[in-house]
């Protein structure tokens, strides 16, 4: 677990200090570029839609792991549009609260069936 919790805390030191060069540097308007690239049919733009694929996943494990309830369908939209900022930070709060038990991480409320 803790190599799990390492990779994780280094997921999300890269992903924020990535995320605030280019942001600073290219400015914060990211969709226009994302969609454009994706619309333009290009090799940048199918590697939008197969992120935007892993985004959904994301986001409907972390509504099903919650049982749809009303706040794990508000985490599953925060980890579509977070993507590994939100998903680097959910996993390492969910494996100091589980004690590292990689069942309950995954299956959260279905642990029991």
């Amino acid at each position: 677990m803790f190599l799990f919790r390492l990779v994780l805390v280094i997921f999300l030191i890269t992903i924020v200090a990535y995320t605030v060069i280019v942001g600073t540097n290219h400015g914060w308007n990211l969709f226009p570029i994302f969609f454009n690239d994706m619309i333009a049919m290009n090799w940048q733009g199918q590697f939008n839609l197969d992120f935007t694929t892993f985004l959904a996943l994301s986001c409907i494990w972390v509504m099903w792991r919650n049982g749809f309830s009303l706040s794990g369908i508000g985490l599953g939209v925060v980890a579509f549009f977070g993507g590994m900022l939100f998903l680097s930070i959910y996993l390492l709060i969910l494996s100091f609260r589980t004690q590292g038990d990689i069942r309950q991480i995954m299956l959260g409320v279905h642990i029991a069936r």
